[in-house]
C-alpha cells in the first residue's frame, strides 16, 4: 500500500515537472515570436512576457482592421467614381465603359481590357480570376491612349490536357465579369 502511495506521488511529481516543462518552451515560443524594443533589455519574467505578447497582438488586431477599413474606403471610391462618372447624362472623359478580348493559344490566354483610367479595380479581378482558375501569369502590362487604358495580361492554363475547357471557362468568366460591371 505505501509503495503504491510513493509510486503515485512519483508519477503525479513527474507528470507536475513535464507539464512545467511543456509550459516554459510554450512561453518562450512565445515570446520568440513578439518584437523587443532593444535586445538588451533584462530577461522579462513570464507574466510581463505574457502581457507583452497580449498588447503586441492587441496592437497586430487595430492594425488589420485600419487595414481593412482603409480597403474598403478605397474600393467603395473607385466603384462610387465609376458610377457617378458613368450616369444618365453620359460618358465623361477618362470614363470608358469596358470591353474584354480574350484570345486563346493552345494553352495560353491573352487577355486585354480596355477601360477608363478610372477604373482600375477590374484588372485586379482578372488577376484574381485567373489566378482562381489556375492559370499562371506569365506578364502583363498597361499602357494608355488617351483616355482609354489597355490592360493585357499574358498567362499559360497549367493544365495542358484540359486547356481548351479551361480556356473556354476563363474567357466565359471574365467576359461575365465585364458585362455585369457595366451594369453599374
Amino acid at each position: 500500500m505505501e509503495q503504491n502511495l510513493s509510486s503515485s506521488r512519483a508519477d503525479r511529481k513527474l507528470m507536475e515537472k513535464n507539464r512545467r516543462n511543456q509550459m516554459k518552451a510554450l512561453y518562450s515560443q512565445l515570446n520568440s515570436l513578439v518584437p523587443h524594443e532593444s535586445s538588451r533589455e533584462p530577461a522579462l519574467s513570464v507574466p510581463d512576457q505574457l502581457e507583452e505578447a497580449a498588447s503586441y497582438i492587441k496592437r497586430l488586431q487595430a492594425n488589420l482592421e485600419k487595414m481593412k477599413e482603409k480597403r474598403d474606403r478605397l474600393m467603395g471610391m473607385e466603384r462610387a467614381n465609376y458610377t457617378s462618372k458613368n450616369s444618365s447624362r453620359g460618358t465623361i472623359t477618362g470614363s470608358r465603359s469596358p470591353r474584354i478580348e480574350v484570345r486563346e493559344m493552345g494553352s495560353t490566354l491573352e487577355v486585354v481590357l480596355m477601360n477608363g483610367s478610372d477604373n482600375l479595380f477590374m484588372f485586379n479581378e482578372i488577376i484574381r480570376a485567373l489566378h482562381e482558375e489556375g492559370a499562371e501569369i506569365i506578364n502583363a502590362s498597361l499602357s494608355a491612349v488617351e483616355d482609354t487604358v489597355f490592360h493585357t495580361v499574358h498567362s499559360k492554363v497549367r493544365d495542358s490536357a484540359h486547356s481548351m475547357n479551361t480556356a473556354a471557362r476563363i474567357s466565359q468568366r471574365l467576359k461575365m465579369f465585364v458585362e455585369d460591371d457595366r451594369e453599374f
